[in-house]
């Protein structure tokens, strides 16, 4: 009678084992890349804070680091992403401000991209090493691909307050960008309905609305190709 319920549980925390990893270091490089630039750019606050660091115990978030990532692998959602706790950014104590942010916002996705091409490159490792170890190494390698290329799109959806959306607030024409920059405050509950709540209430009325395999998944998996050939995996 015992021995399902084990049995079920060891399963979960095999996969949780093959996460907790890729989790903690995607987003951890992600912040403290944020931080690290708008350092090197003239802005001390994230330094000053301890926040550009790659010790993870700075950067998670109960929520989005631990319960969100955990609660998505239950409910074995079609993709996995967290958030740590956001890098503190003090835009007008840049060089330049506008030109600035585009580098600082594109920080933590150009980090998450970097990471996903050196586990890559490091799935060349995994035939070498012993058979008890290989499996679980190789599946975090891939997770950690996963994961890195699925919070570099999401994070470039151009939409305030993600990276995405503060880079289109430095490039656009001043008079779009203030209107873009103004939807900052609703601009997280937007992505969560456009990518979660719309597709699940049109689904009860058997309307297939497939837009985060359009706008997430398919860009994901463009990269992942891309970055897998690179490395010369494939």
């Amino acid at each position: 009678m015992m021995d399902a319920p084990l049995e079920y549980l060891g399963q979960i925390l095999l996969v949780a084992s093959v996460w907790v990893l890729p989790v903690l270091i995607a987003i951890t490089f992600h912040e403290a890349a944020h931080g690290y630039v708008a350092w090197r750019l003239g802005d001390p606050t994230a330094k000053s804070l301890g926040r550009v660091t790659f010790n993870p115990l700075k950067h998670v978030d109960p929520v989005g680091t631990i319960l969100l990532p955990g609660l998505l692998l239950l409910l074995r959602a079609p993709f996995l992403f967290g958030y740590a706790k956001p890098v503190p950014v003090n835009f007008s104590r840049l060089g330049n401000p506008r030109r600035d942010m585009v580098f600082v916002a594109a920080a933590g996705p150009g980090a998450n991209i970097i990471l996903a091409f050196l586990a890559a490159l490091m799935l060349h490792l995994v035939p070498v090493l012993p058979e008890t170890v290989a499996y679980w190494t190789a599946e975090n390698l891939q997770n950690a691909i996963w994961l890195n290329l699925v919070l570099a799109v999401f994070n470039m959806l151009p939409i305030p307050p993600l990276d995405g959306g503060r880079v289109a607030v430095g490039i656009l024409p001043y008079e779009l960008a203030i209107r873009l920059a103004r939807l900052e405050r609703a601009g997280l509950a937007m992505v969560i309905g456009l990518l979660f709540l719309i597709p699940f209430g049109l689904a009860q009325f058997g309307i297939n609305f497939p837009i985060t395999e359009w706008l997430i998944l398919a860009p994901v998996e463009y990269l992942a190709h891309g970055i897998l050939s690179l490395s010369g995996v494939i």
